[in-house]
């Protein structure tokens, strides 16, 4: 009804003529024909703005085509649109594809339907392309911005040693723990295996296999040396004392086990002094041989006092003194700072070290230095026998070992200087090894293929006629 009486009132006000003249030649006179009295009627009727509105609102209907008219909260009527597609053939023509459509009148949440696989982008394909300067960073990696680039833009590093990124886009990495360590991703932090010189791994099955082999040799060549005791060659260089380096050796390959297997408290406090203190009497027992040499040949002389220095116990004396001082110096050591089993959580690896830790390490380099200077003594003094006569003169036999000694212990500071755990430990087993085996090769190898070889230049009369020609 109110939509007739627009209607109506827009009518006649549309055929109604509005005449203003002058009346009388006086201006500002107006002639208001019927007309504009129509059309002040048709003021006075007029309804306001938001009155219309409202009814607007609320207008719904169909159309001959079924379509339903309506207007939303907003005053948008329902329109469906179709959703085209820009697609360029390989000819280069251009094709609109209906990829799908908008339609507000839709129920259940599918006013829009899209289908995707009938996309075509500008790439050429149906894989949508991304939007962004740079893919997100995994887990693992973190964001380093391009300098001179928007924020957007970035590389991914990996996570340095030691650290880790959980979540996607990290701007920076987490340090794991000190007993923790990244797995391979860089995405999670796991316990650290704990790394000592075991038995079971083979670096330590071959260190133990080689420190029992080397015994059972040093024992086989000590019962050759009791069986052939009365034999020239075993008693022309002190036999007491070749038994008793023969023994100290022994025990020098025995002490490695020491160094292998899990750290503990008494082990670690054990085996360095035991190794001082076998090493001590080894080299005491080689320089003391050598002294020997040297006092045997000053005994020849006629009127000479050398003689009375001959008796077993002076090798044994200068053993014992030896052997006196290193004692002194491992006894401070226990005593002062001893070592103790220590679990180093600063390693810059996938595994905790469980080590010994030596305490104060000027007391571990006081015994190796005394160590140095015993076999410096026992090289210099073999050395200056070398050529003095004797039929089974050993100073040459000493000399070799001393060198070879000596050798070894010198390039083992910066080897065992540069390596940390178990790899530590093997470089002084190996080092302990070899300079024992150094010893027992060159001193009593050449006398046992003497022994059980060539047992025809074993005899007094070769010793004599050997002596007279040097």
């Amino acid at each position: 009804m109110l939509l007739e009486h627009l209607r109506e009132d827009f009518r006649e006000g549309a055929s109604s003529k509005v005449a203003s003249v002058d009346a009388g030649g006086k201006p500002g006179s107006r002639v208001i024909p019927a007309a504009g009295r129509d059309r002040k009627r048709l003021e006075e009727r007029r309804l306001p703005a938001f009155q219309i509105l409202h009814y607007l609102k609320n207008v719904r209907f169909k159309t001959r085509t079924g379509d339903e008219i309506f207007f939303d909260e907003n005053g948008d009527g329902p329109v469906a649109y179709e959703i085209l597609n820009v697609q360029i053939s390989q000819e280069e023509d251009f094709q609109l594809v209906k990829v799908g459509k908008l339609e507000p009148t839709a129920q259940g949440g599918k006013d829009i339907t899209i289908n995707t696989g009938a996309i075509l982008w500008s790439t050429g394909t149906a894989q949508v392309p991304l939007s962004v300067c740079s893919e997100s960073c995994p887990p693992g990696y973190r964001k380093a911005a391009r300098e001179g680039e928007p924020t957007c833009c970035f590389n991914c590093v990996p996570c340095s040693l030691g650290e880790i990124s959980n979540g996607t886009d990290a701007v920076k990495c987490l340090k794991c723990p000190d007993n923790e360590w990244p797995n391979e991703r860089h995405d999670q932090c796991i316990q650290k295996e704990v790394e000592f010189l075991s038995y079971g791994e083979p670096l330590g099955l071959t260190l133990t296999f080689s420190s029992a082999f080397m015994t059972i040799l040093t024992t086989s060549v000590l019962c050759v040396f009791i069986r052939y005791r009365d034999t020239p060659i075993v008693k022309a260089n002190n036999r007491d004392l070749s038994y008793f380096l023969l023994i100290s050796l022994m025990l020098c390959f025995l002490c490695s086990f020491i160094f292998i297997g899990r750290p503990k408290k008494l082990t670690c406090m054990l085996r360095q002094i035991a190794f001082g203190t076998v090493f001590s009497i080894s080299v005491s027992s080689v320089m003391a041989k050598s002294i020997i040499v040297f006092i045997a040949f000053k005994a020849t002389h006629p009127n000479s006092s050398a003689s009375k220095w001959l008796g077993p116990k002076t090798p044994f004396g200068i053993s014992f003194f030896s052997l006196l001082v290193q004692m002194v110096i491992c006894t401070v050591w226990v005593v002062k700072s001893p070592p103790f089993p220590d679990l180093s959580m600063k390693s810059y690896n996938e595994k905790l070290i469980f080590e010994c830790n030596e305490g104060d390490t000027i007391f571990f380099y006081c015994m190796l230095g005394y160590m140095g200077l015993l076999a410096t003594a026992s090289f210099i003094v073999a050395f200056l026998s070398r050529n003095l006569p004797g039929g089974f003169n050993e100073a040459k036999l000493i000399t070799f070992s001393m060198l070879v000694f000596v050798s070894v212990w010198i390039s083992f500071i910066p080897a065992y200087l540069s390596t940390r755990g178990k790899y530590m430990v093997a470089v002084e087993v190996f080092a302990i090894l070899s300079s024992s085996a150094g010893l027992l090769g060159c001193i009593f190898v050449p006398k046992c293929y003497i022994i059980l070889v060539r047992p025809d230049i074993n005899t007094r009369q070769h010793l004599i006629r050997k002596t007279h020609r040097a």
